[in-house]
């Protein structure tokens, strides 16, 4: 059963759906009609991070279609933390472009987003035809247990995605106050606003991410309206199902186990931000694209942040679409 609800913005007709996929169900939101380019957003955001994106992809001929991964938005929000891992958040892309009456599709991703679509590459080939990574470099299946990994990195402080593991923990941290919360969050991984080249996602002696973050001004991408949007969505929400995602790391190594080291050999583009702490961290896998994306059409690193795609639009915008028109 699909619902749909219609509001004009400029030329275009942006469309929001309730795709029923399993046992869940997956908000989208599409502009355009033609090939199908599937985006997926990271955290803490929704389908709203694609806004500067859609109407472009759209004027070109293609059919974007952004969605709220499950846990945000609109989409369903599971209790079972175990609900969140890797291969439920494929075979929702999957049942996605199935309901929309497709048999394939490109698809884009950011931050978690982009590994979200690297493994919906990896394990669903036949729909997925291209992919396009946004700040989080592919890194392969296999190698450590993540768990092991993230409690070194933060030497000795607590490192984010280990901080994030607890159910509540965060949660009690960022609720009183979401909006103050995911400002501060946005300006320490913004290019214009980030306390330094490396933000140090980490907590000391059991205090908080808030505590870390650098105070100020809005990023210059973010107004105070797209602010209210972000935070109107985790409000109503609560921060529990986008927070499931990093408490499923070591199922998904566990899951993913069958792939270990297994290359995405489908067309792809990675973009990344020369500030942006994700492809610092992850530069050596960045090295390794020759073995691990050996169809990789172009890597190119901007001058910004984490957001890559709202700090440099223009950009991205350009990039996406020379990569859609090579296929």
């Amino acid at each position: 059963m699909i619902t749909k609800s219609q509001v004009g913005e400029g030329a275009m007709t942006v469309q929001h759906r309730i795709l029923e996929a399993g046992a869940v169900r997956i908000h989208t939101v599409e502009q355009g009609s033609g090939p199908l380019v599937l985006l997926v957003h990271g955290f803490p955001e929704s389908w709203y991070s694609w806004r500067r994106q859609m109407p472009v992809l759209a004027q070109a001929g293609y059919r974007a279609v952004a969605l709220d991964v499950r846990g945000y938005g609109r989409s369903s929000k599971p209790r079972d933390p175990a609900a969140y891992r890797m291969l439920d958040l494929v075979q929702d892309n999957v049942a996605v472009v199935r309901a929309l009456g497709e048999t394939s599709a490109a698809i884009i991703g950011h931050d978690w987003g982009a590994t979200i679509a690297a493994r919906s590459a990896l394990v669903a080939p036949e729909v997925f035809h291209a992919v396009g990574i946004l700040s989080v470099p592919y890194t392969p299946p296999g190698g450590p247990r993540p768990s092991e990994v993230f409690a070194q990195m933060g030497g000795e402080e607590e490192f984010y995605v280990s901080y994030f593991q607890e159910p509540g923990r965060a949660e009690s941290e960022i609720e009183p106050d979401v909006r103050g919360w995911l400002a501060g969050f946005y300006r320490a991984l913004s290019g214009d606003t980030m306390a330094g080249p490396d933000p140090h996602f980490v907590t000391r002696d059991g205090g908080t991410l808030r505590e870390r973050f650098p105070a100020g001004a809005l990023p210059s991408w973010l107004t105070e309206e797209e602010l209210g949007f972000y935070a109107a969505e985790f409000e109503r929400t609560g921060l529990t199902g986008a927070l499931n995602r990093y408490r499923n790391m070591d199922r998904d190594w566990e899951d993913l186990a069958p792939y270990a080291g297994a290359p995405i050999k489908q067309p792809s583009l990675f973009i990344g931000g020369r500030r942006d702490a994700s492809t610092m961290w992850l530069s050596d896998a960045v090295d390794a694209y020759p073995h691990t994306l050996p169809g990789l059409t172009g890597s190119h690193l901007l001058d910004c942040g984490h957001w890559i795609q709202q700090e440099r639009p223009d950009d991205v915008n350009r990039l996406l679409l020379e990569f859609l028109g090579s296929l």
